[in-house]
């Protein structure tokens, strides 16, 4: 390649954050570039349910990121709804014993305060809203702006919708930098790209992206497991989750955590997770984790005891140690810019996270504070 591309921004990783901080800067009028090694929605996007979440957040600025995307993805869904498979369905967190109906309350009532709507549910109401679950759960909270997107789709739909250019099959070498350090572009296996911004949505792989640049991101990965059944008529309406979930995303264990998270895809299959473990990049397959997968959704709905499931699939979540993502900004490398590390939630938190990278990208002040999600948060601990 004789001429180098030139654009105003590069963005290494074409998953769900890539693509989302592609559409919001190419509609703040930046020319973008989109890259990967591999191809789009690859990595974690391509292994998740695609879940938009609120309820899974304690309040906090991960909350607040969750409620600006929630308003986001409704208005990319009068856009492209039909595109992404958009499903307004609703979550309902279950309680499976009274001491958990209160802690479940108390969580809902903080997070009212926050802006979300959260609705208390008594036995009776529960089973109008899911007929199938297990006899005699004590309640549980209905969280009506949880919703669902196919992330392969919405990822591949809103890279197209961007208009950015797009390069596949294509890895990251090195960055570009001036004699002061500010990011140039990057260099790839084809070529180098001359950008005077760089966006890391390299999610898993996060970390060694800002080591290219020159700078430490610890993201980890922490593996997860997804049980598919064979296809089934509509007996599951909402996403269905156990309240124990919500310590589990919290949780700091390395070892092996299963809650059962239960839900209907418009395509008819159920989708069955959510295990988490810290095992590096290990692919292999985990009997253990998927017997207690399914022992959990069983114990949720019983009707599955019976149900065959067909294939499993697995994906890392890329984590940060005080489990909030990098967004914005890199103050030690004048033009890098973080959106990774949003662990299980990327899919939910992306089109905050786009919006926000634009804003910065464009020298506007940004809709939520950052600091909490500032990229050096980590350097200044290990220093």
């Amino acid at each position: 390649m004789s001429h180098p591309l030139t654009c105003d921004v590069v963005v290494v990783g074409a998953g769900m954050t890539g693509a989302a901080c592609a559409l919001y800067a190419a509609r703040s009028g930046l020319d973008v570039v989109v890259m990967d090694r591999g191809p789009v929605a690859g990595g974690t996007t391509g292994a998740g349910e695609g879940n938009l979440l609120v309820s899974d957040k304690e309040p906090g600025p991960e909350l607040d990121l969750a409620l600006l995307s929630n308003r986001l993805w409704s208005e990319l869904a009068q856009e492209y709804g039909e595109f992404i498979e958009y499903e307004a369905k609703g979550g309902v967190v279950v309680a499976t014993s009274p001491g958990g109906l209160a802690a479940l309350e108390r969580l809902a009532a903080e997070q009212r305060v926050a802006g979300v709507a959260a609705e208390p549910v008594d036995g009776d109401a529960l089973y109008a809203l899911e007929p199938h679950l297990a006899p005699g759960l004590p309640g549980a909270v209905h969280y009506p702006q949880d919703a669902q997107v196919m992330p392969a789709l919405a990822a591949a739909h809103l890279v197209r919708a961007s208009g950015a250019r797009l390069l596949t099959g294509r890895t990251v070498t090195g960055v570009l930098h001036a004699p002061g350090g500010a990011v140039l572009g990057v260099r790839t296996d084809h070529g180098d790209i001359h950008a005077p911004a760089l966006v890391n949505a390299a999610g898993t792989w996060g970390g060694e992206v800002a080591a290219l640049a020159g700078v430490v991101l610890p993201v980890l990965p922490r593996r997860g497991f997804v049980l598919v059944t064979e296809p089934l008529p509509r007996l599951v309406h909402h996403k269905v989750y156990a309240a124990d979930y919500v310590a589990d995303v919290a949780s700091d264990s390395a070892a092996l955590q299963t809650s059962p998270v239960v839900e209907g895809t418009a395509a008819g299959p159920i989708l069955i997770g959510a295990s988490r473990e810290r095992v590096g990049f290990d692919r292999s397959f985990s009997l253990p984790a998927l017997r207690a997968l399914a022992a959990d959704a069983t114990r949720l709905f019983p009707f599955l005891t019976d149900v065959h499931a067909i294939r499993t699939y697995l994906g890392f979540r890329p984590y940060l140690p005080d489990h909030l993502p990098a967004v914005g900004p890199d103050p030690r490398v004048p033009g890098l810019f973080h959106a990774c590390g949003h662990e299980g939630a990327g899919i939910g938190l992306s089109t905050g996270t786009g919006h926000l990278i634009a804003q910065v990208l464009t020298a506007k002040t940004p809709d939520l504070d950052l600091t909490p999600l500032r990229p050096d948060r980590f350097a200044e601990e290990a220093a």
